[in-house]
């Protein structure tokens, strides 16, 4: 069997550590790994394959030799380090949002779209974690009628915002119970105990940069260019795990039932039905692991032609991590 060189840039970090679990539940036939990090980060140790891996600090001279290095790096160390990744010969999958609307980087959720991974040309990223999670679950639909529009609000984790939102929830969790201070760095109220409706950076058009990638990323995954998405992007005090109640609207009337059908047998997705005596997830349900739970579907009260579910997946995982390495494998499996 081939095995592959594989680099982590940003492996110290949440969803860098996460790859390397990831990488190693999926059996990637992994000759020498290599994680990277920013030189604060660098000679920290990991553990691989039961081995400790020491981290090194990222430089244009690090990808030599390696055949895939996986991003989960914010947007400028990523355009940094890109050119030389390509030049090296490795594919970046980058989870960074630097790439996304690039017209020559493949966007690409495996069980969606995989194919498209093929036609790169050194690069693919991978989507917003929202938007991964809402796809997946509207998926099984789209192969039955081609999706209109989408009304989403999103109902985001905290791991959104890295280790120091887990931080900053647990900090003012206690500080709720024990009468302490509320320290607010990572967000821009608290969330403790609330909700907060905006999550990115304002647009012109009102929405946020967050709230609109679902329908910019979402048109070049479902290969839709006339996909129309009104999305609310709404943080939440829960750990991980993203949940979003969506309405689809479809060219074709699509029933229940057949959109039931359609959920369950679409791969990566769960139907809830009666779990627990319920017919839909939470995000405690789905942490942790990868697939896309999906309940509540039923008839959208204001389109003859529309349905609205619930549905919940971990955002670090599936939203992140899991996906890019699914994207290797891809590769690798259909080289």
């Amino acid at each position: 069997m081939k095995k592959y060189n594989v680099a982590v840039l940003g492996a110290s970090g949440a969803v860098g550590q996460q790859m390397l679990q990831v990488l190693e539940e999926y059996n990637i036939p992994v000759d020498t790994l290599l994680p990277l990090a920013s030189a604060r980060s660098a000679g920290g140790k990991i553990m691989f394959q039961g081995r400790e891996v020491e981290i090194q600090e990222a430089t244009e001279d690090s990808f030599q030799g390696m055949d895939f290095v996986l991003g989960a790096v914010k947007n400028g160390m990523s355009k940094k380090f890109a050119p030389a990744i390509v030049k090296s010969g490795a594919v970046y999958i980058d989870n960074s949002s630097a790439f996304r609307l690039e017209p020559e980087v493949p966007l690409v959720v495996p069980e969606i779209n995989g194919a498209d991974a093929l036609n790169n040309k050194g690069i693919i990223a991978n989507p917003n974690c929202s938007t991964i999670i809402t796809l997946m679950a509207v998926a099984g639909i789209a192969k039955l009628s081609t999706i209109e529009s989408m009304i989403a609000c999103t109902y985001q984790a905290v791991s959104g915002a890295g280790q120091a939102g887990f931080s900053e929830l647990e900090g003012q969790m206690a500080a709720a119970v024990n009468g302490g201070e509320m320290e607010c760095k990572v967000f821009p109220t608290q969330i403790a105990l609330n909700v907060i409706p905006h999550i990115g950076d304002e647009l012109d058009n009102l929405y946020t940069d967050e709230e609109m990638k679902m329908q910019n990323e979402g048109r070049r995954i479902f290969h839709l260019p006339e996909l129309k998405v009104n999305c609310t992007c709404v943080r939440v005090p829960v750990m991980r795990s993203h949940s979003i109640a969506v309405t689809v609207r479809t060219k074709d009337k699509i029933s229940v039932g057949e959109a039931k059908k359609a959920v369950a047998a679409f791969p990566g997705c769960r139907l809830i039905e009666d779990y627990k005596g319920r017919n839909y997830p939470t995000p405690l349900d789905t942490s942790d692991q990868d697939l896309v739970w999906v309940g509540r579907i039923r008839e959208d009260l204001c389109d003859d032609k529309g349905l609205t579910l619930w549905c919940c997946g971990d955002q670090i995982r599936k939203g992140a991590a899991s996906n890019a390495v699914q994207i290797m494998k891809y590769l690798i499996e259909n080289k």
